[in-house]
């Protein structure tokens, strides 16, 4: 009998393996990891549950069983893939946020901004800068593209408004913050 649950904080390829790593470790027949969302071939006990919970817990993750927090997972999800998957950027660019995660989601965004906002105090718009500040910092650490062609990369409508976003959210000019040693990015599941 497959079961199918959520966890909170999963952004990334390490965090699938790292949940799968796990999850196996607990000997569980593990059907399918993808971000935010596992299918194993097990009965969910509330045995079961627990020893998952505490194996979740000290990777940083969380097991999710209310609907509303699965859905803004599933938002922040969609959002960072977005931001991050340079395939799904070059198709989403037609549409705007709302419509890319109303398409995506199969829900109404006023539903969803208004979900959002409420359960993690942040709009948003705001999340989307957040996330794509960073990825902007990832991108000016790397030295591989200027930053005109990453104002392009991540739909900003000009280099100077990715310039004025970027001192706003983090007090520096992104020539600023190139030049300086030990710049400190975020880890993207801790932007909120």
């Amino acid at each position: 009998m497959a079961t199918r649950f959520y966890i909170k904080n999963m952004v990334c390829p390490r965090c699938i393996r790292v949940v799968r790593d796990e999850l196996e470790d607990l000997d569980l027949k593990v059907t399918r990891v993808d971000l935010g969302e596992v299918e194993i071939d097990n009965d969910f006990t509330p045995e079961l549950r627990d020893k998952i919970d505490d194996a979740l817990v000290k990777n940083g993750f969380e097991l999710l069983e209310d609907q509303k927090q699965k859905i803004v997972e599933k938002i922040k999800i969609s959002l960072i893939d977005l931001i991050y998957n340079d395939e799904l950027k070059e198709e989403s660019h037609r549409l705007t946020l709302s419509a890319y995660l109303s398409q995506s989601l199969g829900m109404d965004y006023n539903y969803l901004s208004t979900l959002f906002s409420s359960v993690e105090n942040i709009t948003i718009e705001k999340y989307v800068i957040l996330q794509k500040i960073e990825r902007v910092k990832e991108l000016l650490k790397y030295e591989e593209l200027t930053l005109s062609e990453i104002a392009h990369r991540l739909n900003y409508s000009s280099t100077q408004h990715l310039s004025n976003q970027f001192k706003q959210v983090t007090g520096f000019s992104p020539t600023q913050f190139k030049k300086m040693v030990g710049n400190s990015r975020k880890s993207i599941d801790k932007l909120t």
